[in-house]
């Protein structure tokens, strides 16, 4: 297993799999895509898990984090956000932050973040605003 900085190009098809596989691949892009840094996991040189991390300066955001469906529950995520947060920490970065679905926040609270009271609805999904102070 390795954990490596990405292209765009190499997040977006994992990203569309993961996430959202009945959408296209232009539904996943995000604005900021071309200046965010994004991360990949591999296993045996295949890459299975991404995530992407916007802004700069001690407060950052985390968005479009996924693994691919043969590979989720299996521990792949949780090493790349475990190896998310040690790599803002080595850059200064004080805090974190991500749109969480709400299914997904005991996920988080696992790693120690915290659910604000900020939610919101997008493509029928509802999402909770998740913080980490580093």
């Amino acid at each position: 297993m390795v954990i490596k900085e990405i292209s765009i190009g190499e997040a977006l098809p994992i990203r569309q799999k993961a996430m959202w596989p009945d959408e296209s691949m232009d539904f996943v892009k995000v604005e900021g895509d071309e200046k965010a840094v994004h991360l990949g996991l591999l296993l045996d040189r295949k890459l299975i898990s991404v995530v992407s991390i916007f802004g700069t300066g001690e407060v950052v955001q985390f968005r479009k984090f996924g693994t691919l469906p043969d590979y989720q529950k299996r521990g792949f995520g949780s090493k790349l956000l475990v190896y998310l947060i040690g790599f803002l920490k080595e850059r200064s970065v004080k805090k974190i932050w991500c749109n969480a679905r709400t299914e997904r926040v005991d996920f988080y609270e696992g790693f120690g973040f915290t659910a604000t009271t900020k939610t919101f609805f997008k493509t029928g999904k509802e999402y909770v605003i998740m913080e980490m102070e580093l």
